[in-house]
């Protein structure tokens, strides 16, 4: 029996920072504010004429060189994200032309935070069964085409950036062991986008009343992100007799360093073993997970479990248990 393993990772930041000071300038807020309530100290914005496919792209490349693979040989790509470069074609299929995987197939898909994880469960599954050989799972988001930077609710949050990883088939006792998801679509009232589908389709009243940006009632997500984050991750954990003693490391979704925190007092996890820079990037939607998975390549062996965990708007929630392949 074939298991998926992922084998590389790739990511891209832009250079551009904006950092909480900016922010001071641009709305009523400070950096104590936004530290105390978030964590987040600075994130990464594209510039004008870049979208989420750049992103994906170079993220992509980097894995791909890392691990000398051939764009060519690929069988898959899954691009998650909330921020497509077009409603149509799929971003995923930009990316495939753009790096040389000439006979992949793929699709984007999404799930707001929880997209990565879920596309992550996908690739393994083809794998696991046989059809797929390699599958290329990338997030990218560029969030500051959405936010609103008059809103300080939802501005001081989020980053753009993208992650990816090579998944590649073993028959050793590493790669994504095994996953556990849920959704809850009763959260949309919380945590949405109002306007640009096919209920409310981009108008002047669309556009004047501001419905194309992120819409977030942070007390409410908060609260419901902590018991599901933790719920799920214990669950999953339940299922296959690991205790916090037995992960190498904890990665949560990076929404928010209380969040974090909290989940991670629920579980068992001591902060240093949870992976952690949302100070850095901030909430980089589909790009936290594989970000973290990069930052902290160089501190993980062959064999430690790790627990991923998420939670999105909608809302979507999951935890995926993997062994580290190298």
């Amino acid at each position: 029996m074939y298991r998926a393993a992922i084998t590389a990772v790739g990511a891209f930041l832009p250079e551009r920072r904006l950092t909480n000071a900016d922010l001071e300038r641009l709305v009523e807020t400070s950096d104590e504010w936004i530290v105390e309530r978030t964590g987040i100290r600075e994130r990464r914005i594209l510039e004008r004429g870049k979208g989420s496919a750049y992103m994906a792209i170079k993220a992509a490349e980097m894995a791909l060189q890392k691990r000398g693979f051939p764009p060519e040989e690929l069988d898959l790509v899954i691009v998650a994200t909330v921020t497509p470069e077009h409603p149509f074609p799929a971003t995923a299929n930009l990316v495939s032309s753009a790096i040389g995987a000439s006979r992949a197939w793929g699709f984007d898909l999404e799930a707001a935070c929880s997209g990565f994880i879920y596309a992550l469960s996908i690739g393994a599954d083809s794998i696991a069964s046989g059809r797929v050989k390699s599958a290329l799972i990338i997030g990218s988001d560029k969030m500051s085409s959405i936010i609103d930077y008059r809103d300080r609710t939802t501005c001081v949050i989020f980053g753009d950036g993208a992650g990816a990883v090579l998944l590649e088939p073993t028959q050793e006792e590493v790669g994504i062991m095994d996953y556990l998801h849920q959704a809850d679509g009763n959260g949309c009232v919380h945590l949405c986008m109002k306007a640009g589908g096919s209920v409310l389709p981009p108008s002047v009243r669309t556009v004047r009343n501001r419905l194309h940006y992120v819409y977030q009632e942070g007390r409410q997500v908060f609260k419901h992100a902590v018991v599901q984050m933790a719920a799920v991750s214990e669950a999953l954990m339940h299922r296959h007799g690991l205790s916090s003693e037995d992960v190498a490391f904890f990665v949560p979704h990076q929404a928010n360093r209380r969040i974090i925190e909290a989940v991670a007092q629920r579980l068992g996890f001591p902060l240093e073993r949870v992976m952690i820079n949302i100070d850095r990037y901030g909430n980089t939607t589909c790009a936290t997970l594989p970000l973290c998975l990069y930052d902290y390549e160089n501190q993980l062996k062959k064999g430690d479990n790790l627990i991923l965990a998420t939670f999105g708007g909608g809302f979507t929630w999951g935890a995926l248990w993997l062994r580290w392949a190298y």
